[in-house]
Formats: C-alpha cells, structure tokens, sequence
C-alpha cells in the first residue's frame, strides 16, 4: 500500500489459518456509479436495489428494521423557526454509549470500500446509514448540548466552527441548527466541532432531518466545502425516511457500543413538506413519444415496478410517485421512465417524417458561416467558453457592470453569468500559453448577458483574443516579422471583416478608455457614429496579474448592429478612365488617420471612388508634434471622361476644407 494508518487488528474470533483475501473478502468488485444530478435518491444502497430491482423485475428486500421498546422517556426540545427549510426533524437521545468500543470488522471494510474512512462506533453508524438507506444524520455529544434544539436562518457576520476545524461566516440565506447558546452546525452541509461527539462520549443525541433543496443549495460550494450531506440534501432526500433512519441506526448501534434509547421524537410542519399531487399519463402522447404502443399492463407494471402508486383511466393512468423521487412532476418524465426500464432498444426503430421548413433569413443580416470565414482565413480559430465565468476575474475586467450571480453555481469560479466574452477567451489563451502556444488566435460567437434594471438582455457577440506571434514560423518569414501582434494587426483583422459587409467606409476607430485596456491603445469601433464595440490591448496591470508572456489584443462587437451587412445594390461598372491625385499635407500629431480621411470623403464630391494612405512621415523638416500625412485620391464618373479642371476644382475643396477643419499645411 502506498499509505498505512498502522497494524490492522482482528477479531478475537478470526479463524486461524484463513486466506486473510478470503476472510476480509477483499476480491469482492467495487461498482463506482456516476449518478445524475436529479436522481438523489440512488445515492445510497437502497436506491441502487430499487433500480436493480426494476429492471429485474422483482421486489427490494431491504434492512429488516425491529424497533426495540424506549428504554428511557427522556427527550430534546426542538425548535423549528424555519420550517420552509426544516419541515421534519427527527431526534432520539441515547443514554450509556460505550464510544471507545472497536467497530466490527465488516462494518470498516464496508465503509472503506465506500471512500468512508472509520472513525468511532457512533460515527460510522451514522455514515453507514447514510450510504445504506440515504438519509444523512449527525449524532451530538448530549452534555455539550445547552437548552434545545433551534432550527433557525443564520444572521449576518455569524460564526460557526465545523467539524473540519474551520469557523466560517454564515450568511443570511445559511441554515443553521443552534442550541441556546451557540450555533453546533451548518445544516445539511456539516457539524460542529464544540457538540462533537468524542470517545469519552456516553450520551448522544442523534439528528435525522429533512432539509428541502433549495435551503442548501449551493450553500457548500459558497464556502469552498463538499461534503456527502450536502451531495445528498443539494438533490433531494426522502422526507418519509427520518424516523425509519434512526430506527436503523440504534439497531445496529446498540449490538457495537451498548446504550439505551429513548422515545424518537419528530418535530415537523405537515403544510411545508414537499407535496407529490398525481401526473396523467396519456396513451397516445407515451406512443407519439416514444414512437412505438407499449401494451398498457407492461406499462402499468413497470410504473409499479418503480414504486409508483398508479390508477388506470380511459385513456391512461394517474401516477403517483414515491416520497423520495423529486424528479418526477410532468407527464415527460413518466414516459422517459417507461421508455429507461422497458430498453430504449427494445423500441422498435421507424423512420422519422416531418415536413421541411426553411427559416428566412434577412438580407441585412450576415450569414454566421461567412464571418466565421474570414476570420478562419486569417488564422483565427474558434473556441466555445462557459456563459458562466469568474467573478474575480470579471470584477477586474469591468468593475461597473452588475453580473447575474448564479444561484446554483458548479464550481467557485463560475458563479456569475459573463457580461463580456472576454473572460473566457482570456482564460482559454492562458490554457494555449501553457501549453505552450506561442501564436494564438481565437474567437468566439456567443451570447453575453448585460443587466438592464431588472431585467437581462441576452447580447448577441463576436469577441477575439490575440496573443504571440504575429506569423507563423517558416523558413521564408525574417525573424523581425514574426514579432509579436499589435492593436495595429488587429484592427487590420477587424477591417477586413467589417469590408465584408459591403460598408467598411461606415466604420471608424476612435481612441477611448476602458477599465480592460491600455490607456492609449485602445479605441471605441463606432458605425455611423454609433459604438458597436471595443477594441484594444490588455490593461498592463492585468497582463503582469494574469502572467501572460506577450501582451493579449482584444476585441468585442454587438454581432446585430456591427456586422449588419448591406442589401446588395447593383451598378453600372463605367467605361471611363481613373484620374488619380496624390496630396500630402501636415498636421498634427493628434489628429488621427480615419479623421483625415473622414474629413477628405466629405470634401470630395460623389466623383472620389478611391482614397488610399500611403505615406505617414516623422521626423526632420517638420514642426515638433506634427506629421505629414501622404493621400492617393481616385476620381471617376459614370457617362464621361473627366477634365483637369474637374479634378483640380474637387482638389481645390479638399485642400481647403483640410486647412479649416484640421489646421492642415499642404507641402508642396
């Protein structure tokens, strides 16, 4: 073994000279189940028969459960003060418990072959309820014990010492089982430390509860816990099973450890136990379902079969389901257990018919293979992230936007809905940069979900990381090319899909700031002058935090409004030549290039069919903070050949409208 909690001692009445395999039976097979996360009730022994024995058809024999006279009257007041969360709660003191006793040997092996380590005699009979039948309990040191029992909501700032020896802070919506002086537990999740029950234990009060789902739902993995109540209680335990569960567990608890046991007292709210009104199952929607008619006793039979009380109608039955199915409430349901005992291959196979209907889809919208074209053809790959990231992560990303918080969260991590593809996309770059991946690329289409008052908009979105390399390696590519990617690469990116759209001249970069990027390289992506996304390179701060090696570019964009194409509009090609003029004039260092060409295209007149930067110069001959900036402007009419004098009365305008609107300097 590659661990050993010491010499493993046996019974006095071991048989000398046995196999010690055959005797601990330890070539006995293990089956480790994956349970689905509606089906609570076969989380134990018992569940698991009960499907066996639906399957088999035949009957469950469980636990033979005598229950012995009250050898004493004594009982524990109980108080339920959240009776929504702790409709039934069952308790029985035990008086006399020898707690230093050795726990018999089958018992151990039973619950180390479960992943249940032993501890005490008290103890392992509880866990060992709790795999056999389902019903979580916990036992209480009675002299610890202070006044009663309290079932009651935590208050704000309240603390509690587990039995792991952690004190965590309990929060409003946190149940809590208190006695007068103190909180002895976290229901349904785990016990105190100070009511703990120890070897010198001798009077033990023992709790079976009915904790409804929703009261410790999520509540563990709040606090960074999981424990084998909470799996249990998270999905539903049989609320009829409390008493039938202490019973069991003084059975076999008093041949061990000895003790008297008083009256089980159960303390409950009839109105908030769960409720199991009759579903109706219709003949024709089980064979429209299903595709196939089941004769009506095998489907009886098999409904009965799984211990559901049924009452056959002219055109179906009325089913009742048992106490502990807390996945059966619509008519759905009932089919779909028909159809898992019955065999799905035991339907017989039929072809499927259904009458084709094709979905129209509108001119200006983009077909989604097309943008995903482009960007695969400028190396981009896709990636699919959860809708539900890190809120740390999200916080630092955008801290003043309100993120739906997940009531039920399957990990820390991703606990609230994402108001951004951002955060998956970064955290998908950093699993590329340790792999390692030195040029990454990768966009997603999802949906993001921005809270609007008290409502939340569903946003369509088209979101991109870049990070590493701007080209991939190959001999014939100069090692300074291959340099890492910039906004500038990016932006180029996003250019050539927004040409897609038949109106890439409607688009215009305008430097902006945003709490994810940098301050001077970032930029608002605005479409006749409305914002329809971001683009821009990782804040510095969040680059070093999340350690990535080459800074990640971003870019996100509303996929209705920017990527709305334009309807296809035809025209005459002309049959007349191109007149080009090149102009070059200085301005200032501020005044960006889309600004430059803005203000040329509204010079122009509707003759300018091209206009193309060519040159962008610094340095010696110009003032200090300015640039000369080099223009290409292609003109062209449809019926006629153009004259200078065309051409240089358009230019003439240009050239003034420049040295209004942007303090430009022609250079001759």
């Amino acid at each position: 073994a590659e661990a050993s909690s010491g010499i493993l001692e046996l019974p006095p009445d071991a048989p000398l000279g046995r196999s010690l395999r055959e005797y601990l039976d330890l070539d006995e097979a293990v089956l480790d189940l994956n349970v689905t996360p509606n089906r609570g009730d076969v989380l134990s022994i018992l569940g698991v028969a009960r499907e066996v024995a639906a399957l088999a058809g035949t009957k469950v024999a469980g636990p033979g459960i005598a229950r012995a006279p009250a050898g004493h009257a004594d009982r524990f007041p109980v108080k339920l003060e959240a009776p929504a969360a702790c409709p039934r709660f069952a308790g029985c003191i035990l008086r006399g418990v020898d707690n230093r006793t050795a726990v018999p040997l089958w018992m151990r092996e039973r619950l180390r072959r479960a992943g249940v380590r032993s501890i005490s005699p008290v103890v392992d009979v509880t866990n060992y309820v709790m795999l056999e039948l389902g019903q979580p309990m916990h036992a209480y040191d009675l002299r610890k014990l202070k006044g009663g029992i309290r079932v009651r909501l935590a208050r704000d700032g309240e603390h509690v010492m587990l039995l792991d020896g952690k004190t965590i802070e309990a929060q409003s919506d946190m149940l809590l089982i208190t006695d007068a002086e103190r909180a002895v537990g976290l229901a349904g999740v785990m016990g105190g430390l100070h009511t703990a029950v120890s070897a010198e234990t001798s009077d033990v009060f023992l709790e079976s509860a009915y904790f409804a789902p929703n009261a410790v739902l999520g509540r563990a993995r709040r606090l960074g816990l999981q424990t084998d109540a909470s799996q249990r209680f998270e999905r539903g335990v049989d609320f009829a099973l409390q008493g039938r569960a202490i019973e069991r567990a003084i059975a076999l608890l008093a041949p061990i450890a000895g003790g008297t046991a008083g009256p089980i007292e159960v303390t409950e709210s009839a109105a908030h136990l769960p409720k199991r009104p009759p579903v109706t199952l219709r003949r024709k929607q089980l064979a429209r379902l299903l595709g196939a008619s089941l004769p009506a006793e095998r489907v009886q039979r098999t409904l009965e079969g799984l211990e559901m009380q049924t009452t056959p109608r002219a055109d179906g039955w009325e089913v009742t389901p048992p106490s502990y199915r807390f996945d059966i409430a619509i008519e759905a349901d009932l089919i779909e257990e028909v159809a898992r005992i019955v065999g799905f291959e035991a339907i017989p196979e039929a072809d499927a018919f259904e009458p084709q209907r094709f979905r129209p889809l509108p001119e200006e919208r983009p077909a989604e293979e097309s943008v995903l074209a482009v960007l695969a053809q400028r190396s981009y790959q896709e990636a699919i992230t959860y809708a539900f990231v890190d809120p740390a992560l999200q916080e630092r990303l955008f801290p003043d936007r309100p993120a739906l918080a997940l009531s039920n969260p399957i990990a820390s991590d991703l606990s609230v809905m994402r108001v951004s593809l951002w955060p998956g996309l970064l955290r998908a770059a950093l699993e590329n940069q340790h792999r390692p991946q030195d040029r990454i690329r990768l966009f997603e289409h999802g949906t993001r979900f921005q809270i609007d008052g008290a409502s939340t908009r569903e946003i369509d979105t088209l979101a991109a990381v870049v990070s590493g390399a701007r080209l991939p390696e190959q001999w014939g590519v100069p090692k300074e090319m291959r340099g890492a990617a910039d906004f500038y690469d990016v932006k180029s990116d996003l250019e050539a899909l927004f040409t897609a759209t038949g109106q890439a001249e409607s688009f215009k970069f305008e430097a902006g700031s945003h709490s994810a990027l940098h301050p001077g390289r970032a930029a608002r992506v605005l479409r006749c002058g409305r914002e329809v996304g971001w683009i821009g390179e990782l804040h510095p701060i969040l680059v070093q935090a999340l350690d990535f090696t080459y800074p990640p570019v971003l870019f996100e964009l509303d996929v209705d409004s920017a990527l709305a194409v334009k309807r296809p509009a035809y025209q005459e090609i002309s049959r007349f030549p191109q007149v080009r003029r090149d102009l070059a004039l200085v301005v200032d260092e501020s005044v960006t290039l889309s600004t430059v060409a803005e203000r040329v295209t509204l010079a122009a007149s509707n003759l300018l069919r091209g206009l193309r930067i060519f040159d962008v110069y610094r340095g010696p001959g110009l003032e200090h903070g300015r640039k000369s900036v080099a223009l290409g402007l292609i003109f062209q009419d449809i019926s006629r050949t153009l004259t200078d004098d065309d051409v240089e009365r358009i230019m003439a305008s240009v050239v003034a409208d420049l040295r209004e609107k942007l303090n430009a300097r022609i250079r001759e």
